[in-house]
Order: C-alpha cells, then sequence, then structure tokens
C-alpha cells in the first residue's frame, strides 16, 4: 500500500485501518452524506463489502489513494483521489460526516487532494463530479478556483457537474 498520509490545519488523513470499518458505515449509511454521493445507502452488509475491498482490492493491488479523515485522532470522513473515465483523468472524492458540515473542512479536504495529485502525481488537472443540487460542494470547489466545464445528464434526470482544476502556474 502505498497511500501517504496528508495534513491540513485540522485534518489528518491516513490510509484506512480495519477498526474504522464501524465508522465508513456510519457515514455512508447516513442518507444525510449517501445522497451526495450518488446513491442511496446500500446497507450495512453492502457497506461492509465495500469497506473490505478497500483492502482486499484497492490497497492490495494499489489501485488508487483512499483515506480516512481524521480530526483531533476522532474519524469525520472519506477521501480519495481515483483515475476514472467518466472525467478522463483524476477525480477527487470526499464525504464528511454531517456533524462536520458547515466548518470548512471540506475546502480542506479538497485542497488537499488536488495539491497531492498536482505535487505527488503530477497531475496537469484534478476533477470533481458533483449534483447539481449540492450547492454547498458546488461553491467550496469554485473558492478553490475549479470551473464548470460540462453538464452530466443521468438516468434519473438529475444533472451532475464536472469541475476542474488545472495545475497552478
Amino acid at each position: 500500500m502505498t497511500t501517504s498520509t496528508l495534513r491540513t490545519a485540522r485534518l489528518f488523513l491516513e490510509p484506512y485501518r480495519p477498526e474504522d470499518e464501524d465508522h465508513f458505515v456510519g457515514l455512508f449509511a447516513d442518507e444525510r452524506v449517501a445522497r451526495w454521493m450518488g446513491n442511496a445507502p446500500r446497507g450495512d452488509a453492502e457497506e461492509r463489502a465495500l469497506f473490505g475491498r478497500i483492502f482486499s482490492k484497492v490497497y492490495a493491488q494499489d489501485l488508487f489513494d483512499v483515506w480516512a479523515v481524521r480530526r483531533d485522532g476522532r474519524f469525520v470522513g472519506h477521501a480519495e483521489l481515483k483515475r476514472t473515465d467518466d472525467v478522463d483523468g483524476h477525480e477527487l472524492v470526499y464525504a464528511l460526516a454531517h456533524d462536520s458540515w458547515g466548518a470548512g473542512l471540506g475546502t480542506e479536504i479538497a485542497g488537499a487532494l488536488a495539491d497531492y495529485g498536482f505535487d505527488v502525481l503530477g497531475l496537469p488537472a484534478v476533477h470533481a463530479t458533483v449534483a447539481e443540487e449540492n450547492q454547498a460542494s458546488l461553491v467550496l470547489l469554485g473558492r478553490l478556483g475549479f470551473r464548470h466545464v460540462r453538464d452530466i445528464q443521468e438516468d434519473d434526470g438529475t444533472v451532475t457537474r464536472v469541475l476542474t482544476l488545472g495545475r497552478p502556474a
């Protein structure tokens, strides 16, 4: 496993540990969080299987970077930076526990992931996909310099915005 640890002013992003399973399941079981992750909660068994694949597949095969996000030692979220054909590049993904919303932590996570993509992975751009209704994330990413490049019309009629941040000059 080569996922590095990252630090921001208030957060510590590190590879998941097996004892994070209940926190991971709880995060994605929360409908307020799952809503913005492109799906409804999948159920306990599916979330646990997904968590297991982080170790058995993602870390074992060094597929992409995925982190547990902690604040003062407490699990507060999830982050990843992965190659995807949806944006023909690397997409950052983050989810925060509902009780951590509104404190600027999403900005710290997205900024750290973008910096990691540019500085460590040498990427020319970092992308994000965000539900058109998720104004908080759209504003947050806009403040970081992400620009709207196109929309994806989803099968259910919703719209997903594709945002891109180019490597700083």
